[in-house]
């Protein structure tokens, strides 16, 4: 795959030796150790530009190898293959990746690659508090436990002017008189880009319009119960004050919007236990899945309101 992501201008390590490839990559792009075979002496080269809160990385170790890493803590890693293959694995799912696909690694996801000798990547690290700004810049509702990409897989040319954009980014990385603002710009570009090509766990849809009803907002609980949503983010996305959004469910509801999402959300989960043709795996990862942690608070909340546990409406249905 011939590819415009950053050149020799940028090379940092040129025909080395792979373990201070390794070091410098745990330094600047992520945490992880290496495997090498017994045998030959491989030579890796390494491009590495910082890019406001980006850093851009291609990297070839020369020879197979295999890198692994318990999780990337708080960034997120971007890599397309450019050359030969990778052999991509988590448990029992595996997946061989070639020229042209990109995979994407999320902070908390272990990572276990195996490249082939004539492997080579451009990988984009990315800060989560990058990410989670551009949300919050957007007013797009984000989980409390943070932003996470839905698919690990992806054809670079299926998203639709990622290539030009990663290509201007790589050009402007290596101009001989960066500037840090045009940096910052394009890089919460990459992150917009990346968060409406991609599936996410973040909610796009934004109440704000001249007139926010108490049906909208409803609706969009509704539409979002898996969601972390609190009255100040509700407050933020409907454009406006605390003290409106609470005389609006008052009038509506005659409760606060705290206790009418935690009603909501119940509701839901009593549907699901309820309902014969729905799979449950457990009521504790149901109960998780709408945000109760406090497995307790929330089997009081569940039989306050329905009368019942919450192990006494799954034993109904049959």
């Amino acid at each position: 795959m011939e590819s415009p992501l950053l050149s020799e201008r940028s090379r940092v390590f040129d025909r080395a030796d792979p373990y201070a490839v390794s070091t410098y990559v745990n330094q600047h792009v992520g945490v992880h150790n290496i495997r090498l075979p017994r045998y030959g002496h491989p030579e890796a080269c390494l491009d590495h530009r910082k890019f406001a809160s980006l850093d851009l990385c291609r990297i070839s170790y020369g020879g197979e190898v295999r890198v692994m890493s318990p999780a990337l803590e708080n960034v997120f890693h971007l890599q397309i293959l450019l050359r030969g293959h990778c052999l991509w694995r988590r448990g029992r799912a595996e997946r061989l990746l070639g020229p042209g696909e990109l995979l994407l690694i999320n902070p908390d996801e272990p990572v276990d690659l195996a490249y082939s000798a004539d492997c080579e990547k451009f990988i984009l690290k990315l800060p989560n508090r990058l990410l989670e700004n551009v949300c919050d810049e957007q007013r797009w509702q984000r989980p409390g436990e943070g932003v996470r990409f839905l698919q690990s897989h992806y054809q670079l040319l299926a998203l639709e002017g990622f290539s030009g954009l990663l290509a201007m980014v790589c050009h402007e990385a290596e101009a001989s008189e960066p500037l840090l603002r045009v940096q910052e710009h394009y890089s919460q570009i990459v992150a917009s880009k990346m968060l409406t090509l991609m599936p996410t766990n973040v909610s796009r849809e934004a109440l704000t319009s001249q007139a926010v009803t108490f049906d909208r907002i409803a609706g969009y609980i509704e539409g979002n119960l898996k969601l972390d949503i609190c009255s100040e983010q509700l407050a933020r996305q409907a454009s406006m004050s605390l003290r409106s959004l609470y005389a609006l469910f008052e009038r509506n509801a005659g409760t606060t919007p705290k206790i009418y999402i935690r009603q909501k959300k119940l509701e839901r989960i009593h549907a699901s236990l309820a309902d014969p043709n729905c799979p449950v795996r457990s009521i504790t990862e149901l109960a998780m899945d709408y945000g109760f942690v406090h497995l307790g608070r929330f089997s009081e909340n569940y039989k306050s309101l329905f009368g019942e546990l919450p192990s006494d409406t799954l034993k109904r249905r049959s």
